[in-house]
């Protein structure tokens, strides 16, 4: 069995229960696991098998019970669940922590629609796995093969929903794609949809329009794929509308961030990739903001350049850390970022956050080392 442990500042490694059972009656069993302390606030587990090389075919539990040995603080769920272990099925299963005067997060159901022309004919052969990134973490890789529903089988089309249930996301940036074959084939996948199950909007589109040619003899095939677009309903595109309403009443919970990116001086520095941001608060978090449009450059992101966004939203609080990355796109996209600073309008303060290093499709996490008052124009 494998956990795997998310908290405010970022998430474990998938941490085996092998060797770590403290005690052991009938039917509890207790383990002695030590976190890095860099994880802050556990808010999210994820459980199941690692490997399908057991013995047993289900994996059957009851309750969930978690202790900060240092603070005393315990959290417990009954859970109830048996997980199926076969290859097509989803063998994990993932709950929010709810610590004292912290609110957790809630359980959502996914539903992931794959538009694609010959996977189905395929499927056999396949094993194809999706982990969906959100503002909240990822899925971790789940099966897209598993028992289908809503399929839609044409000459040159087809389509399919997936279910994922995972602790809520908050808003979706990206899926990352493996993809392997017992046979040699190729494949051609359209586009990903992503939306709550009991909720028509927003759907989050992943574009591909990529053909991938699946070699059995090689090592399975990674693919991230950004957020291409949102489709939200008109509810939510009015609510969006009154918050940027500087004459609505909620226009006090609104201010404007001015970022300006430094690019590094060096050879190979410039990106011509799609980069996007978050920014995190003593109060809140961001949605995921694309910076496209330069203040200075109709081409953003080159060698030695400061390229200036701004962008409105929610008011996060004092800023601590940011996360920045890019798609990979383009004919260049290495990047050096050299550092990244931000003007919070209503504070009137400008937050530094340094880098000095490249970045790849990945997403990075940058944290700032202090703030000072605008004025200062340091």
């Amino acid at each position: 069995m494998v956990m795997v442990f998310y908290g405010s500042k970022g998430k474990s490694n998938p941490v085996s229960m092998e060797n770590r059972v403290d005690h052991q009656t009938k039917n509890q069993i207790t383990y002695d696991i030590h976190l890095p302390s860099d994880l802050g606030i556990l808010f999210k587990v994820r459980l199941g098998l690692q490997s399908l090389e057991n013995s047993i075919s289900q994996l059957s539990l009851h309750h969930f019970k978690i202790q900060n040995t240092s603070t005393l603080d315990t959290f417990s769920l009954t859970i109830n669940k048996t997980l199926p272990l076969s290859l097509n099925e989803d063998r994990w299963i993932e709950f929010p922590i709810q610590w004292p005067l912290k609110e957790a997060l809630s359980v959502v159901t996914y539903h992931l629609t794959v538009f694609s022309r010959n996977i189905l004919s395929e499927r056999n052969s396949l094993h194809m796995t999706a982990c969906i990134y959100g503002t909240h973490g990822d899925t971790g890789d789940r099966s897209l093969l598993r028992p289908l529903q809503n399929v839609q089988h044409g000459e040159e089309n087809e389509s399919f929903l997936v279910t994922v249930d995972a602790v809520e996301l908050g808003e979706l940036d990206k899926i990352v794609l493996l993809i392997s074959s017992k046979t040699d084939c190729k494949l051609s996948i359209k586009k990903l949809h992503v939306k709550e199950a009991t909720k028509e909007h927003p759907i989050y589109v992943f574009e591909i329009n990529g053909e991938f040619s699946v070699d059995a003899n090689k090592p399975e095939i990674q693919r991230d794929i950004p957020r291409s677009f949102v489709i939200r309903g008109d509810k939510q595109k009015n609510d969006l509308d009154n918050n940027l309403n500087k004459d609505g009443s909620q226009a006090r919970n609104v201010t404007e961030y001015t970022i300006k990116v430094y690019t590094g001086d060096k050879r190979g520095a410039g990106t011509d990739a799609n980069v996007h941001i978050i920014l995190f608060g003593s109060e809140d978090k961001s949605e995921v903001f694309q910076l496209s449009q330069s203040l200075e450059h109709q081409n953003p992101f080159e060698r030695g350049k400061v390229d200036t966004f701004k962008i409105k939203t929610k008011k996060l609080g004092s800023l601590y850390s940011i996360e920045i990355g890019h798609d990979g796109k383009g004919f260049a996209s290495g990047w050096f970022l050299e550092k990244v600073e931000i003007t919070d309008a209503s504070r009137n303060s400008v937050y530094c956050f340094y880098c000095n290093r490249s970045v790849d499709q990945s997403i990075i996490t940058l944290y700032t080392l202090f703030s000072f008052p605008q004025e200062l124009g340091v």
